[in-house]
């Protein structure tokens, strides 16, 4: 098959049914962002409605927007505005808290769910949070934490002993890209009687998601990857409506409470999803998801899923056709694109400064150790010609040994 050119690249730009998005966005000049996997482009909407909270509902409003401006509600409303890209219904939604309270919440929720089961089952390999908050809620409850692949038959095994309580798994890899099988997962968690948490920071905005559809039991998440909801925004948590009534999670604050403003000594959860929920939520940080989710509002996910399997199939094309590139570059990600996230993950013994010497050409990607290059692809904001101008200059830094310049080996705190 001849290779693709960057004229039919433009071409694809042109007839692209998502191209509106990219103006929507504030990017530098110059520059191709293949790291919203990381953190997600800034939304031309956000400055004007975070200064509109600040300055009309804090500044002019005070207190009173609590009400008036519907701050107390804000969790269950950014959950509603979310729910759709989730396949859940509006009321098994909430945002708020980071990712590593809520995986907290629900490991513990989960033990109290499933009594006589001792075991948090974790995934060899998983992003380091979940792991971290997983020995941390074994240590606390007195439960037992295991690893295992997360392939179908080390999962099998790991859960037929009839002791795991609850299973811990990312729906795509952080580093490989992969894409994990929800429902045939789910479904084998729940034969062995085992409640599944799903950790969607690397789908929640790029991929398709049918928690319901699935029989998922719970989920949690980031909004500031894919979502754009900038750094340090606030996670959201999911509770299947059958769990909901049952549902006793740790962190009992009054924001999870049934009746907070009677201000009881003693705790009694909310009704539905906000029972998950504990303290006050950071509402200028809510201000900018909520600008990002009108964005989504508006977009065909199925649209966003193809662009961003087209995408990637062009990067991997150019960048490492058959699975290898120039110089022993490796493709990490599934070739299969049913298997396949929103980002492709390649293999390089000098990973870290071939992604540095990109990173100066005006191409930010990312590495994760131990030698994986990641280039996450957000079709609302990133078009074909880009791609190929990207995988091009890629392939040219590890052809000419570009990435040799001692600068680019110097290591920075944040990598």
């Amino acid at each position: 098959m001849a290779p693709v050119t960057r004229e039919e690249c433009a071409k694809r730009d042109a007839e692209d049914p998502l191209a509106g998005f990219r103006g929507e966005f504030r990017l530098p000049e110059g520059v191709v962002y293949l790291d919203g996997n990381s953190l997600g482009a800034l939304p031309a909407a956000v400055p004007d409605r975070v200064a509109d909270l600040v300055e009309r509902e804090w500044g002019q409003g005070l207190v009173s927007s609590w009400n008036d401006a519907g701050w107390w509600d804000k969790p269950r409303i950014l959950g509603a505005l979310l729910a759709p890209l989730l396949g859940a219904a509006a009321d098994e939604v909430v945002v708020g808290d980071g990712v590593s309270a809520n995986i907290f919440k629900l490991l513990v929720a989960g033990l109290r769910l499933n009594p006589g089961r001792t075991v948090l089952l974790g995934e060899d390999g998983n992003f380091p949070t979940d792991l971290y908050v997983t020995q941390g809620a074994a240590e606390i409850t007195g439960a037992t934490e295991r690893r295992a692949p997360a392939r179908p038959d080390t999962l099998e095994e790991a859960l037929s002993g009839g002791d795991v309580a609850v299973l811990l798994l990312s729906h795509v890899d952080y580093r490989t890209g992969e894409l994990r099988d929800m429902a045939a997962i789910t479904e084998l968690a729940h034969r062995h009687g085992a409640l599944v948490v799903w950790d969607l920071c690397h789908s929640a905005g790029a991929v398709p998601v049918d928690l319901d559809g699935c029989g998922a039991d719970f989920a949690v998440g980031c909004t500031y990857k894919y979502l754009n909801a900038g750094p340090g925004a606030p996670g959201f948590v999911y509770a299947a409506r059958r769990h909901q009534p049952h549902v006793r999670q740790p962190l009992s604050g009054w924001h999870g409470h049934a009746r907070p403003f009677a201000f009881e000594a003693d705790y009694q959860p909310a009704d539905g999803a906000s029972r998950l929920l504990s303290g006050s939520q950071p509402l200028v940080a809510d201000a900018a998801l909520e600008a990002s989710l009108e964005l989504f509002s508006r977009a065909d996910m199925a649209q966003v899923r193809a662009k961003s399997l087209a995408l990637s199939e062009l990067f991997i094309s150019i960048a490492a056709p058959g699975g290898t590139g120039p110089d022993g570059l490796r493709l990490v990600t599934p070739a299969d694109p049913e298997r396949r996230g929103s980002q492709v993950s390649l293999a390089h013994p000098q990973g870290y400064p071939i992604v540095q010497a990109l990173i100066a050409r005006g191409v930010i990607g990312d590495f994760r150790a131990p030698d994986v290059l990641r280039f996450g692809f957000t079709p609302l904001y990133l078009g074909y010609t880009e791609v190929f101008d990207a995988a091009t200059a890629l392939v040219e830094v590890v052809e000419t040994g570009e990435w040799r310049d001692p600068r680019f080996s110097r290591r920075s705190q944040v990598t």
